[in-house]
């Protein structure tokens, strides 16, 4: 048996076809044709380090770490597949896994491949003073302070970009060649899973050529295409284009996934050869009136996520399924496929065998950012809660605490202390490192109640008290069979069960 897992970076469910999107993305709907689409698959911790750290381990992370390295005790996926004669290979160019708060993550595989060039990626070296980059939008209307801040990623990223002279350089051309390359340098044998992992559609929305020209005015001369996380206070022609942008890059993805159908055609892979596509999340194009992600709620066009599976073994192909799932459940999905025990540490469950009409897998699920709202799904309501207490610390509990891109500071380490172990831990004890961001959560009992079938587009919140304390309870539980840290009880006002 052999699989393949292609993960997109801030994919947008609701602009693919299958999911009612207009776009013009021939490929994703002849992916469709031959899998099968989840219509209520859910984020679970982000956003992209978090998202893969669940990708690796099948359970939520973000009540007890922010972004960081997987730990000493984290299960791994591909580590288990390896173990276990599978080989697993990684072809990338999210660069976030070689920064320090990604470093534990691609030695887990066999073998990987990393492509450089991605956003700010610190990899064209260049000494010329640094001036503001052209493709950020609102750039020039920053405060000095941000400036100071955003410069040197915009500089970083022009750079990079001149090394873009055809299509075929671009970092995601790359990624994916390296996997059309593993795919038939490996046809002939069995037992391996690839993982072909694109940054894009990711901010900034820097396509090649021949995509913009398929969407954008050829009068248009904005050529800014990477959004802050912020408030919108552009003019609509100038969300139009940032769309544009968006679609332009999500046409070139679309072409990648093309590649990879046709080679599966060629070798007549798809008789033993599992499928998946995906993303970690999604990303606010002035819906809400909210850029990005990070800082905003956190609604659907960021947490409901697009899902297409491909088993040969049950050869279900152009159907779709409604059951409630999350992404803690592609690990377990590999790892049944190729026969090997789920650890029992994972919480998520295999996607293998499910019909129309199968029993639940998830009765709801928890989905959000460390320390910020807790959000909770049933798949027909989404529930999202904030702090009701600023003034209960929080903390990270942690073996490997480096954030994105820098170490952990020595003061935060210097206020560290070793903590009994959690369920899922290993027996290991772990360092309890003060959050320090507790005075910074807002807003306070701001809660919110949205019914998904009366509202899909989460524009008018409910009062609804009955369905908010079910949902209340709901989550309680939740928090506890993921071992969720007594303080988050407590600074949340939720009622341990």
């Amino acid at each position: 048996m052999r699989a393949i897992m292609i993960l997109f970076d801030s994919l947008r469910r609701d602009w693919l076809p299958l999911y009612g999107g207009t776009a013009d993305l021939p490929n994703f709907r002849r992916l469709a044709e031959k899998t099968v689409t989840f219509d209520r698959h859910y984020a679970g911790s982000l956003p992209c380090m978090p998202a893969r750290r669940e990708l690796h381990t099948g359970r939520l992370n973000f009540l007890h770490a922010p972004w960081c390295p997987l730990e000493p005790f984290d299960d791994s996926m591909p580590e288990i597949l390896r173990q276990n004669g599978v080989h697993t290979h990684l072809c990338t160019d999210h660069y976030h896994y070689i920064q320090d708060g990604g470093a534990t993550y691609h030695g887990r595989y066999s073998t990987f491949e990393i492509f450089r060039g991605q956003e700010c990626d610190r990899w064209q070296g260049d000494c010329r003073p640094q001036e503001l980059s052209p493709h950020m939008l609102g750039a020039d209307r920053l405060p000095d302070d941000l400036k100071a801040i955003r410069i040197p990623g915009g500089f970083q990223n022009d750079r990079n970009r001149e090394t873009e002279t055809t299509e075929s350089a671009y970092p995601q051309a790359k990624t994916f060649q390296a996997g059309l390359s593993f795919m038939r340098r490996n046809a002939g044998y069995d037992n391996w899973f690839l993982q072909i992992e694109a940054f894009d559609p990711h901010e900034p929305f820097d396509a090649p050529t021949q995509w913009q020209q398929k969407w954008l005015d050829p009068d248009c001369t904005d050529i800014a295409d990477w959004p802050p996380y912020a408030p919108v206070q552009e003019a609509e022609e100038q969300i139009r284009h940032m769309r544009e942008r968006y679609g332009a890059l999500l046409s070139f993805c679309d072409a990648n996934l093309g590649r990879v159908l046709d080679e599966m055609d060629r070798l007549d892979m798809w008789k033993d050869t599992m499928l998946i596509v995906h993303t970690d999340h999604g990303f606010l194009l002035g819906e809400h009136n909210w850029w990005g992600k990070n800082i905003m709620p956190d609604y659907n066009e960021i947490c409901h996520l697009p899902l297409f599976l491909w088993d040969p073994t049950s050869g279900r192909q152009n159907q779709r399924c409604d059951l409630l799932t999350q992404s803690i459940d592609i690990a377990p999905t590999l790892l049944d496929f190729f026969g090997i025990p789920i650890p029992p540490d994972i919480q998520g469950h295999s996607l293998r065998g499910i019909e129309k009409g199968s029993q639940p897998l998830h009765e709801a699920v928890l989905f959000g950012y460390f320390h910020k709202t807790i959000n909770i799904t049933d798949g027909r309501y989404v529930y999202m809660r904030t702090k009701v207490r600023r003034d209960v610390p929080l903390y990270q509990y942690t073996w490997m605490s480096n954030p994105m891109d820098t170490r952990i500071s020595v003061e935060k380490i210097q206020k560290a202390e070793a903590v009994p172990p959690f369920s899922f831990t290993k027996n290991c004890p772990v360092w309890k490192i003060p959050d320090g961001s507790t005075g910074r959560q807002k807003p306070v009992n701001a809660h919110t109640l949205y019914d998904l079938q009366a509202d899909p587009n989460q524009q008018h919140p409910l009062q609804d008290p009955i369905e908010e304390e079910r949902l209340l309870a709901m989550m309680g539980r939740l928090l506890k069979e993921n071992d969720a840290p007594a303080e988050l009880f407590e600074a949340y006002g939720i009622q341990s069960p």
